[in-house]
């Protein structure tokens, strides 16, 4: 064989063996290839299973933790300091264990990975914020809880010891802080591409942080305002409206008796009783604002009976304030405002309290001996018209229940937690209202119901105003009976249509005109029969709205129509004979807010609850 030949075989033959070795190599490099791969797959099952066990125990745990909140909230409404600090530990505990989960190393590694990183990251948030409200909420302020004597808060003839809370103020500030920073995080979470097992609890903390942080804003306002305006640091003096729903008015009722409310270190005293009739007329009128007077006329600054008019008790306060200074020379701190229902609240809490003075026993012979939460608003509203037949004897009666009213909270033996919820009630529903003269104060009272504004950040985005003014001349607003009631939110054209539905009737006895005295029906002084009642309604919708028609009994009818800081405002008036009911209905255009309606009225005798009913909107035609 030639060497050409041996060479061209040999050559064949390595060609032959190299693919040999080349499928073996590659044969090794997938199976190494699958061992990896298999170790990959195990690791990543491995990771999968153990952020998924602490995902099962961030849910544990956070579930753990609210479950324990009715307990705290009952261990505070029971005054059990001990109990709710034991219930807060627990609390810390579980919070922690599901912080420390979603902290896991593996958890935040895989918290980086595309679609299923963000809804781990956002469960780490809420865990996070769960433990934060915890640490930083409620555990400064149960602390802060347990500083606190409630007895010591309750007025006494030695006043209260305002100290607890003024040393409480900053671990409240501190826990409203906490939870802002919380609620500030979670919100910041885009929601659209998370799984509903992840967003849906997100969105509910969202929702409960929100009402949280509202509820320890408002604590820690009264915390910093509160020692000052009883007179921590100096006396305060406060005028005091006694409104009397008898003879309505738009923040409750004519503000027929007054007094001067002395504070000194939590002590009251109650000085310089009067009437509003004793004022006089304040010729020229105490200027107010051109766009109230439009509405409501010169009237608001010319009688203190009728400085509230205007639904605005910014407005009402700083007109009263101005006319007892120009009366009595006296520059007040501010002004409160109280009605009898608000009065039957206060008695809850300080018992029954007994008319002691003789010469008062005597002109209220045929009245009850003891006020009592039961008795006090048909005393003040009704009977004591029926009893005492001279005006001026009616006002003295009623400045002497006052005095013992505000006498027996000074006594020391007002449970003061009952007291607190009282006041709280009386807030809520609009029956107790404050203004202070301190522009510093007053820009924290106006931000909530108690200040009883009607424009700014206490008012609801979308809130519907019906108030009540007596156009009778009389105390016919005692047997009135009321509802309010969205019955339309629709939308057209982009912008909302409400209409809220008001119903009124005369519930006085068909014989009215003879067997109620002549003082509470007017006998017709007024040009308003015997027994009728005229009542002007005013409808305020939100701001930049347009009142667009009011229906009565389903007939369109005129009306007045104004602005009111940039609220649109329908003002109309109705009479009433004994037995008669009617229906307006004021519809409102043009609404751009797209929240749910909320409703103010005028506080009367009937409860707020049996008054504003639930809405029952219809659609669009």
């Amino acid at each position: 064989m030639s060497g050409n030949q041996q060479a061209t075989n040999a050559d064949d033959e390595g060609t032959a063996r190299r693919p040999k070795r080349s499928r073996r190599k590659l044969r090794r490099r997938i199976i190494v290839l699958s061992i990896w791969t298999a170790a990959l797959a195990i690791a990543l099952l491995g990771v999968s299973s153990w952020v998924g066990l602490k995902a099962a125990n961030v849910k544990s745990e956070l579930q753990a933790a609210t479950a324990l909140l009715p307990s705290l909230k009952k261990d505070i409404a029971a005054n059990d300091a001990a109990a709710a600090a034991a219930t807060v530990d627990s609390l810390v505990q579980h919070t922690k264990a599901a912080r420390d989960a979603a902290n896991d190393p593996l958890w935040k590694a895989t918290a980086l990975l595309p679609w299923v990183g963000p809804n781990l990251q956002a469960a780490a948030e809420v865990a996070i914020s769960a433990d934060d409200v915890a640490r930083l909420g409620a555990a400064p302020l149960v602390k802060a809880f347990q500083s606190l004597d409630w007895k010591s808060l309750a007025p006494s003839a030695d006043g209260m010891n305002l100290t607890p809370l003024k040393t409480a103020e900053p671990q409240v500030q501190a826990a409203a802080h906490a939870v802002r920073e919380s609620s500030r995080r979670l919100n910041n979470i885009e929601t659209a591409n998370l799984l509903p097992q992840v967003s849906e609890p997100l969105i509910d903390a969202r929702d409960k942080l929100s009402s949280l942080q509202s509820e320890l804003d408002s604590a820690a306002d009264a915390a910093r305002l509160a020692p000052d305006m009883l007179g921590a640091e100096r006396p305060r003096r406060y005028l005091l409206l006694m409104q009397n729903n008898a003879e309505s008015r738009a923040t409750g009722g004519i503000p027929g008796a007054l007094a001067v409310i002395h504070v000194d270190k939590g002590k009251l005293k109650l000085e310089s009783q009067t009437s509003a009739a004793a004022l006089g007329a304040f010729i020229p009128p105490v200027p107010i604002d051109a766009e109230q007077q439009a509405i409501y006329t010169p009237r608001v600054g010319r009688f203190m009976q009728d400085v509230n008019l205007t639904p605005d008790f910014a407005t009402t306060a700083k007109t009263a304030r101005a006319m007892w200074e120009k009366t009595s020379g006296e520059q007040l701190d501010g002004v409160l405002s109280l009605d009898p229902v608000a009065l039957s609240f206060i008695l809850e809490a300080t018992g029954p309290v007994p008319i002691t003075d003789p010469i008062v026993q005597q002109i209220g012979s045929e009245l009850p001996a003891q006020l009592t939460s039961k008795n006090v608003v048909q005393t003040l509203l009704s009977d004591a018209y029926a009893k005492i037949d001279e005006p001026k004897l009616q006002d003295v009666y009623f400045a002497a229940a006052a005095k013992e009213i505000f006498g027996a909270l000074s006594s020391g033996t007002t449970d003061a937690k009952r007291l607190m919820d009282a006041l709280s009630k009386g807030v809520e529903e609009r029956r107790i209202l404050l203004w202070s003269n301190s522009t510093a104060e007053q820009d924290t009272l106006g931000r909530y119901p108690l200040g009883g504004m009607i424009s700014g950040s206490a008012i609801a985005p979308a809130q519907f105003g019906i108030y009540f003014n007596d156009g009778t001349g009389a105390k016919m607003d005692y047997w009135m009976q009321r509802t309010v009631q969205v019955v339309k939110d629709c939308t057209r054209d982009g912008y909302r249509e409400v209409a809220v539905r008001v119903t009124s009737t005369n519930t006085a006895p068909s014989d009215a005109a003879t067997s109620l005295p002549t003082y509470v029906t007017g006998d017709g002084a007024f040009g308003v029969p015997a027994g009728a009642v005229q009542t002007n309604v005013v409808a305020y919708g939100p701001v930049q709205a347009n009142i667009d028609t009011v229906v009565r009994d389903g007939v369109k009818i005129p009306f007045a129509a104004q602005r009111h800081s940039q609220r649109g405002v329908g003002t109309t008036t109705i009479r009433l004979a004994p037995g008669e009911s009617t229906t307006l209905e004021f519809n409102f255009g043009h609404i751009v807010q797209h929240s749910t309606p909320q409703i103010a009225v005028t506080p009367t005798t009937q409860a707020v609850k049996d008054v504003i009913l639930a809405p029952q909107p219809s659609s669009c035609e």
